[in-house]
């Protein structure tokens, strides 16, 4: 059904005020999905309509992994402008190596970020385990890795996740070692408050690949740039990783001069993601799901696509990446494919156990939503009738 815009909103409006509990019949299902439909159409032609603008767009093929120049009819697995030898390691490795292994050991952050997934629960996380790191859901000590290495394969790199490494990164030395003597290519995610020269030091002698500042999270601070340039004497790559939001679109060009002086080889715009933690954070944005999963504001990926374009006309010496819901959506494909999954598995999915209809109430009032078939509803589906 390519439901219209006006028929949405109602329908919308109906399924809101109906309590969480009581879940859709059949047909308001068939409504509800019909509406999602439109609403991801209308994003994705907007994006595209964006990316025809660069020029010098380009991505890694879907079959080959190759970096190729954007063609709208070709499938791809991320995009992004730039130098392509500065293209990260750590984003290669997950989407076309043997995955991402997530090592997890802080359960603590020094900031409050309104685009976190766990916003409102910091206090409430629970922690890894004296001693323990958390690999692939396990638990393990230092000295195990070495017996893990033995009997496992090996991934393609691992990344240092959850939530603020900084918080103890006196522990991650040793950890960080053993992967670099293993070979494997490492990457942490940093918001950079409690960087310094001392233990930017530390972990770049350990062995550490490649670091990667989330510097939305301190609206592009001083200190955190000055880490940045500290970093780039130390580490093969630096990089930014922040989701996109309108706050962190501004913070960067305000300071887009000191922030590519810095030096960093990259920059990933995380599409933001939204779950029941931070969903209220950004009431009256249009929102769309993406394949029924990731849901987000549609203003985050046009933002980077705003900004790549930029990058793009000025020659901005840093690759753009457009870590975007649909690059997700290839990363699971690919990473299911690599652990052997049946044909079409995938671990991409939805983080709400029921869609929140009322979020989706702004896109649908939104004149620049714009819907692009609409046909009038059948029998039995439409506005007054009785429909279950």
């Amino acid at each position: 059904m390519f439901i219209s815009k006006k028929d949405a909103l109602t329908w919308f409006e109906f399924f809101a005020m109906l309590p969480e509990e009581e879940p859709l019949g059949p047909r308001q299902q068939e409504i509800a999905s019909a509406v999602f439909s439109q609403l991801e159409l209308a994003a994705e032609d907007r994006f595209q309509r964006l990316m025809a603008e660069i020029p010098g767009l380009k991505g890694l093929a879907a079959a080959s992994g190759d970096i190729v120049p954007w063609r709208p009819e070709l499938p791809f697995r991320t995009l992004f402008v730039g130098p392509e030898d500065r293209f990260p390691a750590g984003c290669r490795s997950c989407l076309t190596g043997t995955g991402l292994s997530a090592v997890r050991k802080t359960n603590r952050c020094d900031a409050a970020c309104p685009f976190c997934y766990d916003c409102g629960q910091l206090d409430a996380i629970p922690p890894i385990g004296e001693g323990l790191w958390e690999i692939g859901g396990t638990r393990y000590r230092e000295e195990d890795l070495p017996l893990l290495f033995a009997l496992s394969r090996r991934p393609t790199g691992v990344a240092y996740v959850y939530l603020e490494p900084f918080m103890e990164i006196e522990k991650y030395y040793g950890v960080v070692r053993r992967f670099h003597e293993a070979g494997i290519h490492q990457h942490l995610y940093t918001n950079g408050i409690h960087a310094n020269e001392r233990n930017l030091a530390e972990l770049a002698d350990a062995g550490l690949d490649e670091i990667r500042f989330n510097l939305g999270a301190t609206r592009a601070s001083d200190h955190v740039i000055d880490m940045i340039a500290e970093a780039k004497k130390r580490f093969p790559r630096v990089g930014i990783e922040t989701p996109m939001t309108r706050e962190f679109y501004e913070a960067f060009l305000a300071k887009k001069d000191r922030i590519l002086a810095a030096g960093p080889d990259f920059m990933n715009c995380a599409e933001l993601h939204l779950n029941e933690n931070n969903l209220a954070n950004y009431a009256g944005e249009s929102l769309y799901f993406l394949r029924m999963g990731y849901l987000s504001p549609m203003i985050s990926r046009e933002l980077t696509l705003r900004l790549m374009k930029r990058a793009d006309r000025e020659g901005w010496p840093m690759v753009l990446h457009d870590c975007s819901n649909h690059t997700k959506f290839a990363r699971d494909i690919h990473q299911k494919t690599a652990e052997g999954g049946w044909f079409g598995q995938s671990s991409y999915g939805c983080e709400f156990a029921a869609p929140p209809y009322a979020a989706f109430l702004p896109a649908l009032r939104d004149p620049e939503v714009v819907f692009l078939r609409e046909e009038e509803l059948p029998h039995g589906y439409r506005p007054g009738e009785v429909v279950l």
